[in-house]
């Protein structure tokens, strides 16, 4: 098991104790898409913690959606539900780049590719993603690389 998931596990039992509903709610289907995962495919397997976060970047990423449909249909209450759910996802993902940091780092990864033009989209993203490694939604970079490939 990957120290990540031992401190979703630790933390998740420290908020059962203080009796923190929405904490101990959030960490509970973090953990549940967490083993679902793991189980997904020809073979149970412990995931490392890259690929915990990677789950846990998803999660947090619905949550942030969620929020935005249901401010969007007038759901306030349910809105803010979300957003706090999202909000202590967010303590265990890495600090999330600026908007200049993510310029910097794709415009490194498309001169070491030597990628220009919209043709080599695909390729570029994949080398973009990986110099970004989880650090950014995966929305903004595909932006900042159109824009730069453009």
């Amino acid at each position: 098991m990957g120290t990540l998931k031992d401190r979703l596990n630790d933390d998740l039992h420290a908020a059962m104790k203080s009796r923190d509903d929405l904490t101990t709610s959030t960490l509970r289907l973090a953990l549940a898409a967490v083993r679902t995962a793991e189980t997904t495919g020809d073979e149970e397997r412990d995931f490392s913690d890259d690929e915990v976060l990677s789950v846990l970047t998803k999660e947090a990423k619905k949550r942030r959606d969620a929020a935005s449909a249901f401010a969007g249909a007038g759901r306030a209450e349910q809105a803010a539900k979300e957003t706090a759910e999202g909000e202590i996802l967010d303590r265990y993902l890495p600090k999330q780049l600026s908007d200049a940091e993510i310029a910097e780092i794709v415009a490194g990864a498309l001169t070491a590719g030597g990628f220009s033009g919209k043709a080599q989209m695909g390729p570029a993203m994949k080398a973009a993603q990986a110099a970004v490694a989880g650090r950014a939604e995966g929305g903004r970079v595909a932006a900042e690389v159109r824009r730069q490939l453009g």
